[in-house]
């Protein structure tokens, strides 16, 4: 897995990129109450807006990790958002493929990541 200072973390299987958020963003963020996610079939760009998330405590933005085409979304967040609460991890957002896949190099580790939030 590697990780990103938003507090996404990344998963890629055979070129397909699984993208959710940490724990600690998840914890955050408190009890998640709506989750609006992606189109299947949408191109995206680093950087660009590609899931809202609203909590009891504020709204967010998970920003897209890589440039590439949503290929598949998590469909029961829609019904049971508050399923990011019960286990950040596998209450993945959405699966992607990207045409940039060396940049997840550049991200961060587990322990890179457990660094991170330490400061």
């Amino acid at each position: 897995m590697k990780y990103t200072e938003e507090h996404e973390w990344l998963e890629d299987s055979d070129g397909v990129v699984t993208v959710g958020i940490t724990g600690h963003a998840a914890t955050q963020l408190g009890d998640v109450v709506f989750v609006e996610l992606p189109e299947v079939g949408r191109t995206i760009t680093k950087g660009e807006e590609i899931v809202v998330i609203e909590s009891v405590k504020a709204a967010s933005d998970i920003l897209a990790p890589l440039d590439g085409e949503i290929v598949e979304v998590n469909a029961a967040l829609a019904d049971n958002p508050g399923l990011v609460n019960e286990d950040a991890e596998a209450a993945w957002f959405f699966r992607m493929t990207t045409t940039t896949p060396e940049e997840m190099n550049d991200m961060m580790d587990e322990d890179g990541y457990a660094e991170f939030v330490a400061d």
